[in-house]
């Protein structure tokens, strides 16, 4: 994440922070080895103060570019793989550079290395796009990682909001995602009580709460 006291939120995509974002990766590959896990979000970062996002836009997405292609190359001795993530800048961070899954297509088709994927958290794509069943279809090839929260409150996904996340679920099966769903919400109370979703969900595909198969019991 750079250095959050200066006000930084990611520095893959800002321009003069090159050194600091590969002694971050480094870092970062450090203890996703240690303790094996695979996936590495690349924060863009925000776009730097003072200045006009159209007018930098140009130099950060080259500066982003340059960037994942190292990230690429150094994340494939380790058999990882590099996640981008859009943040939305409506509600969540008004500076943040990627923001929309149509902006992440766009740069990872540009640095064209198969592992870099998208990270698609449904909270921020349904703030910046809605359209999520079409934009999960679509984006589907690319998507490394989905996490979840519900709109606008960002708690749990079956707290009060605009997204069905029973449906959502369903359409993730039939698309095929075998991945991990990421819970990046704030639980409203406590958080088992507030994992009464995912126990309603485990019932309705007929499995035990863990997750287990009732068939196999």
């Amino acid at each position: 994440p750079g250095d959050p006291e200066a006000g930084e939120l990611g520095l893959a995509a800002v321009p003069g922070r090159q050194a600091a974002f590969r002694q971050g990766l480094e870092a970062a590959v450090h203890y996703a080895r240690a303790v094996g896990c695979p996936r590495i979000h690349v924060m863009a970062g925000r776009v730097p103060l003072g200045t006009d996002r159209a007018a930098v836009a140009g130099e950060m997405e080259t500066t982003f570019i340059e960037n994942l292609r190292y990230t690429a190359d150094l994340l494939s001795q380790e058999d990882m793989t590099g996640l981008l993530e859009p943040i939305n800048n409506r509600i969540t961070d008004p500076r943040y550079y990627l923001n929309t899954p149509h902006q992440a297509a766009a740069i990872l088709e540009k640095v064209g290395r198969p592992n870099l994927k998208l990270q698609l958290d449904l909270f921020h794509c349904q703030i910046m796009d809605g359209n999520l069943s079409r934009n999960l279809e679509t984006y589907f090839p690319l998507i490394g990682h989905i996490q979840i929260a519900q709109v606008p409150g960002r708690h749990e996904p079956d707290s009060p909001g605009e997204l069905n996340f029973p449906y959502i679920f369903e359409l993730l099966e039939s698309l095929g995602y075998t991945g991990y769903v990421g819970c990046e919400y704030a639980p409203k109370g406590d958080t088992l009580e507030g994992l009464g979703w995912l126990r309603s969900y485990w019932e309705s595909q007929g499995l035990q709460h863990g997750g287990t198969s009732k068939a196999a019991k």
